[in-house]
């Protein structure tokens, strides 16, 4: 599966560069994005501008790959759905489990938010 990827200082901005994600797609996907969280950056951008459909298998995917981010302290937020896409992750009952932002800015704007608030969290349990 192709995607482009760009580092950011504080998060890997990933574009699905496929109109069609399917759930072997998914997978690939979870397989090349899981080992970020052991990088110095571990937090994920996934911008989905291009994909015009998905299977309900490779969201369902996506959704366990977002929860395994957060499961290791990381942030997974997902950006520029299209309407299709977002109306398919409604009816499958799966858009209130995801993260998403409208926007790529957005996006950058909640890992930040997410990673000031882990630290936060960090140094009250060091106080205790």
């Amino acid at each position: 599966m192709e995607v482009k990827t760009d580092t950011k200082e504080k998060f890997h901005a990933i574009r699905v560069v496929s109109s069609h994600l399917t759930a072997n797609m998914a997978a690939d996907l979870y397989e090349q994005l899981a080992p970020i969280l052991q990088t110095s950056i571990p937090n994920v951008v996934l911008n989905v501008k291009d994909v015009k459909h998905l299977d309900e298998d490779a969201a369902e995917l996506v959704v366990k790959l977002q929860q395994h981010f957060y499961d290791n302290n990381a942030s997974f937020v997902i950006c520029n759905i299209n309407r299709e896409v977002e109306d398919f992750l409604e009816k499958a009952n799966l858009l209130e489990l995801m993260n998403i932002t409208p926007t790529e800015s957005e996006a950058w704007d909640i890992v930040q938010m997410e990673e000031i608030e882990r630290e936060l969290l960090n140094d009250e349990g060091d106080e205790i």
